[in-house]
């Protein structure tokens, strides 16, 4: 797995991440090849996560009114 450790975007990092849970699905992979293949999903995985806990802070900065954070919750349109 000779790929880049950082410097993944959200959507890079989740569809590498797609990627290893079908390999792993596929039964193929020998234990070495298992675990680190589980090594890299943890390392996506936690990427990901940091990246959507980022955009959360940037969005509840967007939204600031009179001084004060408005923390709703998401409400999509039932169009």
């Amino acid at each position: 797995m000779a790929r880049k450790k950082q410097g993944v975007d959200f959507e890079g990092a989740l569809e590498e991440l797609e990627g290893l849970v079908e390999r792993m699905e596929e039964g193929e992979l020998s234990l070495e090849e298992s675990l680190k293949t589980y090594e890299r999903g943890i390392e996506l995985s936690r990427a990901c996560q940091k990246s959507l806990d980022a955009a959360e802070q940037r969005i509840q900065i967007l939204s600031e009114k009179d001084g004060t954070s408005e923390t709703r919750s998401f409400q999509p349109d039932d169009d």
